[in-house]
């Protein structure tokens, strides 16, 4: 096999045929896909992500970290229609890179997004663990702190509770026991809510693609309602001297599991903050995902991406500025920021609504993240470059990939068990990012090798979006840390010895020449 292989594009007619063959169940239409997309993105940004991207880089500056963010989303979202539409195939930009840049790119896309999925399931799981905590509370059940939180994130907490007699009532208040056992003379600690999460949603996929959509939808209905309640009664209690001053002065901070500080606040802290919650912006991209699966996808995929992504991104910027004018960003609650904020008004009642609406939203983003990883794997194990026997079986009875649904809820329930929420979501968004833009770059390839293939949806002023896309997203990445830039260097190295050692061997592809 000639080095030059792992050049090779896999044509668009591949692509249809694999479509024609495909043994997945086309039952989603557009307001399903639409759904699945709100599904992804209303939860983490929201419920979780607001929390940490205030307190940790933006100060009440977040609302322009969401609009910073929100811009980025938009250029790639419209690049993501444009190949959704005469691309209709499980696998995403995983997908678009295959048939544009060729096999290389498509595995480094691939396994990015492997990585994007997979760890913002387990963000998300931290944070539906949190918020269970805060609706056990509310019926007086506490569970003890090493059994709700990881060892890094359980010691921060006894750290900071030790620096003041108030800050020590409250974390008695909110757990039966804060002592940690030691396994080994290390202190130990696992969040159990978020591993047990994990594994319940597992099953629900392996069932089936139409159980998890239907129960994903009534989902977003009830977390929709329950957002503009947060919007409109939250703008009650605003304090608008807690927007002051808006764009606090830059500084250095440490999270919890990490030894180096991290730069937060300024402007530098609002591009920070945009790159920290950017995963939480994933939706649309999963909508992408499940073109094997959608009716219509030539029409249907490009509406539920840009239908989910406008209704978000309004949303959130709201949301981030009730939270900020409602509490100090200095003292939001990082795990359940949306709720504590309600309960330190004396709103239980609030706060009870917003706990029910946050676990069964977050609940849905689960769904739809671990439902995309699975696809993803299966599109790469269709083209050999994963292991079929594992990532590409279906289900005899309910026609899933079953093995890759089993293996990612293994691997996603253990790092959410024992990795604090802060570094799980750093992992997740640089390699969001570096998606983003390759697919902006991809589709003006693409319009270029091939301008005559038919498009049902084509991308207003391409040179100019696809640019504005690819630099946006570019600029996102350089506002993140250094450490940000390790890891994905660090996770694409071992990707590509998968590559050389298994993939380019078994590339469908390539052996078919």
């Amino acid at each position: 096999m000639s080095k030059s292989n792992i050049w090779a594009r896999k044509p668009v007619e591949a692509f249809e045929e694999d479509m024609r063959q495909s043994g997945l169940k086309r039952v989603l239409g557009k307001w399903g896909l639409t759904a699945i997309g709100i599904g992804a993105i209303i939860g983490a940004g929201i419920f979780v992500m607001s929390g940490v991207g205030a307190k940790e880089y933006a100060g009440p500056a977040l609302a322009l970290s969401f609009v910073a963010a929100g811009i980025g989303c938009t250029f790639a979202a419209l690049c993501y229609a444009e190949f959704a539409s005469f691309l209709p195939v499980e696998g995403s930009a995983y997908a678009y890179s295959y048939a544009t840049m060729g096999e290389l790119f498509a595995w480094i896309i691939g396994w990015d997004l492997i990585l994007e999925y997979a760890m913002g399931a387990s963000a998300v799981a931290v944070g539906w663990s949190g918020y269970l905590s805060k609706f056990l509370l509310l019926f007086d059940v506490r569970l003890p702190l090493w059994l709700m939180n990881d060892s890094f994130s359980a010691q921060s907490l006894l750290r900071d509770a030790a620096t003041s007699a108030d800050k020590m009532k409250t974390i008695l208040s909110h757990y039966s026991d804060i002592s940690l056992p030691t396994v080994l003379g290390h202190p130990f600690a696992v969040n159990l809510p978020a591993f047990l999460i994990i594994w319940v949603i597992t099953m629900i996929l392996v069932k089936g693609i139409k159980e998890a959509a239907s129960t994903n939808a009534f989902i977003v209905i009830l977390k929709l309602a329950v957002v503009l309640f947060v919007i409109i009664a939250g703008a009650n209690y605003i304090n608008p001297a807690n927007w002051h001053p808006f764009i606090p002065e830059r500084t250095t901070l440490i999270n919890p599991g990490e030894t180096m500080p991290h730069g937060a606040y300024g402007w530098l802290g609002i591009l920070g903050g945009a790159g920290y919650i950017f995963f939480a912006y994933i939706g649309f991209d999963t909508v992408s995902t499940q073109a094997g699966e959608a009716k219509n996808p030539q029409k249907d995929v490009p509406f539920g991406i840009i239908a989910s992504l406008i209704v978000c991104t309004i949303l959130y910027i709201l949301v981030s500025l009730v939270l900020t004018g409602m509490v100090n960003y200095k003292d939001i609650d990082i795990t359940a920021p949306i709720s504590a904020a309600f309960g330190s008004k004396g709103l239980g009642f609030a706060v009870l609504i917003i706990s029910i609406a946050a676990i069964a939203g977050l609940t849905s983003v689960l769904i739809v993240m671990l439902l995309g990883q699975s696809r993803v794997f299966f599109a790469m194990a269709k083209d050999g470059l994963l292991p079929k026997g594992v990532f590409g079986t279906l289900h005899t009875k309910f026609r899933t990939p079953y093995k890759a649904s089993i293996l990612t809820g293994l691997v996603v329930s253990i790092v959410s068990a024992f990795t604090p929420i802060s570094v799980i979501a750093e992992m997740v968004n640089i390699g969001t990012l570096l998606a983003f833009v390759m697919v902006c770059g991809a589709v003006w390839l693409m319009r270029i090798k091939e301008p005559d293939r038919p498009r049902p949806f084509r991308t207003p002023w391409l040179p100019v979006v696809a640019s504005l896309g690819i630099l946006s997203n570019i600029a996102i990445m350089l506002g993140l840390e250094a450490i940000n830039w390790i890891r994905l260097v660090v996770w694409l190295i071992i990707g590509l010895a998968v590559y050389f050692l298994y993939g380019r061997h078994h590339s469908r592809l390539n052996n078919a020449k």
